[in-house]
């Protein structure tokens, strides 16, 4: 197992993406007007890409039209001080053919409202990291 300097174990890309798969709320980064904003989504991946809902005019629509997006979701117990978070980085893209978005449909999207929330947005894979806080344990 590996360790980062800050104790952490570091995860491997297979164990990052397995995590991805058990979650269903995330985070993506985006530039908007050249700041950084970070939204909230729900999501499904679907072994390759994560594939998010979004509306026209939002600013997840704007702000991923081929762009690079940073995601990042977790899961963390305060109780017993353990969890995860992975990363991504990779390019963000509006699913556009019939053929994309019928395989996108075999995934289920939540959704946050109601609305006309009818684009989907993927974001592939290209840099994943991860870590997981185990507990500490106290010198004897």
């Amino acid at each position: 197992m590996e360790v980062d300097r800050n104790g952490l174990e570091v995860l491997s890309r297979d164990e990052c993406l397995r995590l991805l798969g058990t979650a269903m709320l995330g985070r993506v980064a985006v530039s908007t007007e050249a700041l950084p904003t970070i939204l909230p989504v729900s999501f499904a991946f679907d072994g390759r890409q994560i594939l998010v809902r979004t509306g026209r005019g939002t600013k997840l629509d704007a702000a991923t039209r081929d762009a690079v997006v940073a995601f990042e979701v977790d899961d963390v117990s305060p109780l017993t001080q353990t969890g995860w978070s992975v990363v991504v980085t990779g390019v963000a893209r509006e699913l556009t053919g019939a053929d994309e978005l019928e395989d996108a449909q075999q995934h289920p999207l939540g959704r946050w409202v109601t609305g006309d929330d009818h684009r989907v947005i993927a974001i592939s894979t290209d840099v994943v990291s991860g870590r997981r806080l185990v507990p500490r344990r106290e010198p004897p």
